[in-house]
């Protein structure tokens, strides 16, 4: 075996085009390092719905101009010769020589090629698809992954969309299968033919970006004070601009943090979720007397939200304060909102006060895109993940997730709460008295024995438990074998109900509980909701719904003899 990797590793010598990762790969191969051999060709980067992401290095099982110029092969058999790719980049090690890549080999296609002008936010690609009628589009990008990694994401386009308006929306089978097909058909790279005619795109793409986003419902209040940090990735100038074209002020920026770098020095992880991520930003905030905190992923088409004093909002808390104020200010029996199967119960009942459907799709905005029905509207989507959509009665400007229209509307509904004396917590607080109180904790089981997560879903679905803590099971939502119109997935939802004792103050009034195994790592999630009624002090409520949250937290971790993450 060792032999046949040395030879699939000769072969990939002979065709890279990169003297970084042949170097790497000689040196392995004078080292007679087989297991690191084994690593790199015993497997291979599998595109799928979110297109590729992995470390870099050489061989097919990393990010490597091989793997990505294979990757635009099929892209470019995908769309076929004369379609039209716009190529977008954020500011990771290689990203900007993978975007060159990926256009000379679809120019060399027959491909129109199209590169964004400079290392930009994920959302100015997937406007860019619908601004310029392109067929297709690629961001290479890995959001939030570690500074070892990249990817790879492709974007359906006018002519490759189910509809007009999912154009610049991400791929869902089975444009997955047909594009790793012809990627698989690519062959060696050095036979592949090339061109420099493709073409780079002015400044005059990013000012349309600005301009559509500051068009969503923003309000006319102005007065706020923000932080902000990219977290060292590219969302910090085009943020700025933003804030300016829509006439807020400058926000206050986590100036260690505020220019792109690929190696991200200043965390563990570039993730606003993770622990850790946000005590600059918070720290920022709590000195400057700002009156919010707001942060973008890498790639800047997610946001975190903050409030000095309290900490980190859930996604789900900002998802229904962005769904009342955008259904606020928009109009028409047409429009319509979404979450996935795994956010809050919230939106629904938001949705129902403002007498519009709210739809419910898999996680990913690939299927929130693409939630709305014919002659229907979708003026606000998101997922818990700190991923938000927003669209006015002019339409939406991008169809996927936006840290950056996210982060105007999120600054207009401060302004305005400020303008009456009040604050975010105020306007959740409202929220909790008027629909309940819906609490929300995301937990992932870790495991050691990746046949133990298929192995529980499958005793959980012959034995499903019949309470969990404090919560009786009331009904049990299996999605593998599809639900509600929706694709199968491996997921299992259940439905909480509390005790005859529901009605006093310390009781639980019942809840969620949403298990699916995670698609990239060896753990299981779970996403835990506790809905309470709230008749008095919103402050106790909260209490009790997190000791009920906890509660379920170790109920999940029991399903495993492992460590929770």
């Amino acid at each position: 075996m060792a032999d046949s990797y040395r030879t699939l590793a000769q072969a990939w010598l002979d065709q890279d085009p990169d003297p970084v990762t042949r170097e790497e790969l000689a040196a392995l191969l004078d080292s007679g390092d087989d297991a690191a051999l084994a690593d790199r060709f015993g497997a291979r980067l599998e595109f799928g719905t979110a297109g590729l992401r992995g470390r870099l290095g050489a061989g097919p099982n990393r990010m490597n101009r091989v793997t990505v110029m294979r990757a635009a092969a099929g892209v470019a058999h995908w769309t076929g010769a004369g379609g039209t790719v716009v190529i977008g980049y954020d500011a990771r090690h290689r990203s900007a020589d993978f975007a060159r890549d990926s256009a000379a080999v679809l120019a060399g296609a027959g491909c129109t090629a199209l590169l964004l002008p400079r290392a930009l936010p994920t959302p100015v690609l997937a406007f860019a698809v619908r601004d310029l009628g392109a067929d297709a589009g690629i961001m290479v990008t890995a959001s939030h992954n570690p500074p070892e990694d990249n990817g790879y994401k492709v974007f359906t386009g006018t002519a490759t969309a189910g509809t007009g308006d999912d154009a610049g929306s991400q791929i869902v089978p089975p444009a997955d299968t047909d594009i790793s097909a012809a990627i698989a058909a690519a062959g060696p790279v050095d036979r592949l033919p090339l061109s420099q005619d493709w073409h780079l795109l002015g400044e005059e793409t990013v000012e349309r970006y600005l301009a559509a986003v500051c068009r969503l419902p923003l309000g006319t209040d102005r007065d706020i004070t923000t932080t902000y940090t990219p977290l060292h990735g590219v969302g910090g100038r085009i943020l700025a601009a933003a804030f300016s074209w829509a006439g807020f002020p400058p926000p206050r920026t986590v100036t260690e943090q505020n220019r792109p770098d690929p190696d991200f020095p200043t965390v563990q992880f570039p993730n606003p979720e993770e622990p850790g991520a946000m005590d600059l930003a918070l720290a920022t905030g709590r000195d400057e007397g700002t009156d919010i905190i707001l942060a973008n992923d890498p790639d800047a088409d997610r946001l975190a939200v903050a409030v000095p004093g309290h900490g980190l909002l859930t996604g789900d808390q900002v998802g229904g304060l962005l769904a009342e104020y955008v259904l606020g200010r928009t109009s028409g029996a047409d429009r319509m909102v979404a979450t996935t199967i795994v956010s809050a119960g919230l939106l629904p009942k938001i949705a129902a006060a403002h007498g519009v459907r709210c739809a419910e799709t898999l996680t990913g905005f690939k299927w929130l895109a693409r939630a709305a029905g014919p002659g229907e509207r979708c003026v606000f989507a998101y997922e818990e993940a700190l991923g938000y959509c927003l669209g006015g009665d002019a339409g939406r400007p991008v169809a996927d997730k936006d840290g950056i229209g996210a982060a105007l509307a999120v600054s207009a509904l401060a302004a305005e709460a400020k303008r009456e004396g009040r604050t975010l917590l105020d306007l959740l607080d409202d929220q909790a008295r008027r629909y309940g109180l819906h609490a929300t904790r995301q937990v992932s089981v870790r495991v050691s024995d990746l046949a133990a997560i298929p192995a529980t879903m499958e005793r959980l679905r012959a034995e499903p438990p019949r309470a969990f803590g404090a919560l009786r099971v009331e009904a049990v939502e299996d999605f593998s074998a599809g639900h509600a119109d929706l694709p199968a997935t491996d997921a299992l939802r259940y439905l909480l109900v509390g005790p005859e004792s529901a009605a006093e103050a310390d009781g639980p009034a019942g809840g969620r509980l949403t298990l699916r195994p995670s698609g990239t790592e060896p753990k299981l999630k779970a996403y835990l909701e506790v809905v309470l009624p709230v008749e008095d002090d919103v402050a106790d409520v909260r209490a009790a719904a997190e000791a009920q949250l906890a509660e379920l937290a170790r109920e999940v971790e029991a399903l495993f003899p492992q460590t929770s993450a």
